[in-house]
């Protein structure tokens, strides 16, 4: 290595709209905000366009194909583009990609550093498994992306607790700012989600796939006390999926209750126009970035009392943690939510100030680029 600015290199599937492509994305203006030059390998994708504003330097290879025969012809000619280009750190932020990564920069004749970032919990139930997410652990350093996965790292690999940097995810708090959404736009959203004026809205932002528990929200609403409230689900998913849970809206009867609205990009809006918004994940999730973009813009969570919502909603305090896969756990919680709507406000200026202290996007990536200069340092 010499003297220079270290160069770094990502490693993704594609660049599409998830938490790994975002943060794969953040750290990209990061580092330009640095002067560090930066790259990134991935099939492409939606944040094409704005990774390369950042100044990122874009390899369009399908790093995140499977097969051995790919991984190994990416990983020779990410080996080639290493050495071209003198990539200092090679970081992968998947499984796939990590094979490629590890293997391209032990065929490199620059022998770059190699890490990984932890987004979720891999599949480990045989030796097979355990041994294809292994590559995970191949580097010196691992980043968690919250205190779950960390303590999953260690539980299930018996991987150093010193090797582990833990970043939580963060937001954005220049996009998400309640003071910069007006009075009418909130007023619009509102009316496009469905609610009337001064009903209750409560909102679940997120694919819509069976482990998202949608359908334990939508029974919840028919058990529920209070009837005043509208419910919007903001989100894509399979043709399948949707119409299962169309039958189950309409079979309730909640019809009139209930949106559907596809995606939308303009989720602080949403968050900022929602009285309560929901995480109900039927399985633990490695972070969930909704909740804390919720609570950002002043909005109280109701989520399943596991994985990371542990860490970033506190109970009572920010919001509330119900069983997971327990209509009645969200039935209870919303009724106690919307008794009183003081102290909801109160609860959501309470959940905005927990998340700028703890889960800004400025605190992940101070935490995810002190890997850099840990490993960086072993040159010097």
């Amino acid at each position: 290595m010499t003297d220079r600015s270290p160069r770094i290199l990502q490693l993704l599937p594609a660049l599409g709209d998830g938490g790994v492509e975002r943060g794969t994305l953040e750290m990209a203006a990061y580092l330009s905000r640095k002067g560090i030059k930066h790259y990134v390998a991935s099939a492409g994708g939606p944040l094409l366009a704005p990774l390369t504003e950042t100044g990122a330097h874009h390899f369009d290879l399908a790093v995140g194909r499977k097969s051995p025969f790919a991984i190994n012809a990416n990983a020779s000619r990410l080996a080639r583009l290493i050495d071209e280009h003198e990539i200092d750190i090679v970081h992968a932020r998947s499984r796939a990609p990590a094979w490629v990564g590890w293997l391209a920069a032990a065929r490199a004749k620059r022998k770059p550093h190699f890490l990984t970032t932890f987004h979720g919990v891999y599949s480990h139930g045989n030796r097979f498994k355990r041994a294809y997410a292994g590559v995970m652990l191949k580097g010196p350093l691992v980043v968690a992306n919250s205190a779950f996965i960390r303590d999953h790292i260690i539980a299930v690999y018996g991987f150093p607790a010193d090797r582990i940097i833990v970043a939580p995810r963060g937001v954005d708090t220049a996009v998400f700012d309640p003071d910069a959404i007006t009075a009418d736009e909130i007023a619009q959203v509102r009316s496009e989600l469905g609610a009337q004026t001064g009903e209750p809205l409560i909102a679940i932002v997120g694919r819509i796939t069976d482990w998202k528990g949608h359908r334990y929200l939508v029974e919840a609403l028919a058990l529920a006390r209070n009837k005043d409230f509208h419910l919007a689900i903001i989100g894509s998913g399979s043709a399948s999926v949707i119409a299962e849970l169309e039958a189950l809206i309409a079979e309730q009867g909640l019809a009139d209750r209930v949106t559907i609205t596809g995606s939308r990009r303009d989720i602080p809006a949403v968050m900022a126009a929602a009285d309560i918004a929901v995480s109900a994940s039927t399985r633990p999730e490695a972070f969930g970035r909704v909740s804390i973009e919720a609570q950002v813009m002043a909005t109280p969570v109701i989520a399943t009392g596991h994985g990371g919502s542990l860490e970033t909603v506190i109970d009572g305090k920010t919001g509330y943690l119900v069983p997971p896969a327990s209509a009645k756990g969200f039935a209870d919680a919303i009724d106690i939510a919307l008794s009183d709507r003081e102290a909801l406000a109160a609860m959501g200026r309470t959940a905005r100030a927990h998340v700028l202290a703890n889960f800004t996007v400025e605190t992940m990536l101070e935490k995810e680029f002190s890997a850099y200069e840990r490993l960086l340092a072993e040159d010097r």
